[in-house]
């Protein structure tokens, strides 16, 4: 007996052995992933799975079809050039309804999907690329978040001094207070998503359905801002320039907020056109502020630096504590994690201060 386990065992040795040589000299098996000798990536970067049973379902199709349904019923009848004249048509421009308040709103809103674009050419990715990913979102978050801080403080509430008075809060003071507002407020939502083990998000489940569902939290609480300034832009007696170009800003600003959530959600194995549409719905409270914002501008003026702030902490709380921690992990370097999340950074804000001075 003792010679035959011994020789058993000898046998599955060498059967070891060789399917690991057999291995080394033939065909990987179907889907495993072997990095190439040029690639940074080595075998402690495994490939990230794809959910390949992701596919879009009759509902999906159902939301597709209503955004483009509500693209074109809801499209100004005279056009999207439009003066703030009272008195009828102006040179061609027809007079500024709220159906223009909201068409511009909704533009923004549909531009966020075109940040998933660049997924298209990507078929799979990698754990090591997964960090690099969550980085950049970082980095582009952070850029974000800055930029929402700094237009808090600089706000142009002249109209609304003229009519009131100062308000008794300066509004570097209202900054900080919607900035520390956001970071409790993200916190207590992430203790409250944990006690929910079983939540599910865009096919994905446990600790990574937590974390998208945090993700796109924080992204449409941004957005909420943003459609009030929208639709405070367009008040005043030069609303109709200042709010197309506002709208027209935030609308290619919006398409690299759209890819920071792509690049979370895609190598994750989230159907691209589920990453577009949860993109867009990010984005769906900027049309829906933005009427009535327009429609009681003095009311919201006081509260946009409070807004902007509490907006801004939320996503430093998820850029740092959530993404940049996910980097790490991932790419197992902190000189890649920072490069990278400063690259981003800094292009983010280079766009957005382009976007302003132009």
């Amino acid at each position: 007996m003792e010679n035959g386990i011994s020789t058993s065992s000898a046998n599955k040795s060498n059967s070891s052995s060789s399917n690991g040589k057999h291995y080394g000299t033939s065909l990987p098996p179907a889907g495993a992933f072997i990095p190439s000798s040029s690639s940074p990536v080595s075998k402690d970067h495994p490939h990230v799975s794809h959910l390949t049973n992701d596919r879009l379902s009759w509902w999906h199709y159902g939301i597709m079809l209503a955004l483009v349904y509500i693209s074109f019923a809801t499209y100004p009848g005279s056009g999207l050039s439009i003066s703030s004249s009272e008195g009828g048509r102006e040179g061609g421009k027809g007079r500024m309804t709220l159906w223009h308040v909201w068409y511009f709103g909704w533009i923004t809103a549909l531009s966020t999907g075109l940040g998933t674009l660049p997924f298209v050419v990507v078929s799979e990715m990698n754990k090591w690329w997964l960090g690099v990913s969550n980085a950049c979102a970082a980095g582009m978050m952070l850029a974000a978040s800055t930029s929402l801080v700094y237009e808090g403080i600089v706000l142009d509430d002249s109209s609304y001094v003229l009519r009131h008075g100062a308000c008794w809060m300066p509004q570097s003071l209202r900054v900080l207070l919607g900035l520390l507002g956001g970071l409790l407020f993200i916190v207590s939502t992430k203790k409250l998503l944990d006690q929910h083990e079983d939540v599910k998000v865009a096919g994905l489940d446990g600790l990574e359905a937590r974390k998208v569902l945090l993700l796109i939290f924080v992204m449409t609480l941004h957005s909420f801002t943003e459609g009030v300034g929208i639709g405070v832009s367009f008040g005043g007696d030069k609303g109709a320039k200042l709010g197309v170009f506002i709208s027209l800003t935030l609308a290619v600003h919006n398409v690299p907020e759209g890819l920071a959530v792509a690049l979370v959600l895609v190598p994750k194995g989230v159907n691209k056109w589920k990453t577009a549409l949860w993109s867009i719905f990010t984005s769906i409270p900027q049309p829906l502020m933005a009427v009535p914002a327009y429609c009681f501008v003095e009311s919201f003026i006081p509260f946009l630096p409070v807004g902007l702030g509490f907006a801004a902490g939320a996503m430093l709380w998820v850029a740092v504590f959530e993404l940049l921690v996910d980097a790490l992990e991932d790419t197992g370097s902190r000189a890649v994690t920072a490069i990278v999340g400063t690259l981003s950074f800094g292009v983010m804000m280079v766009v957005q201060m382009g976007l302003k001075e132009d």
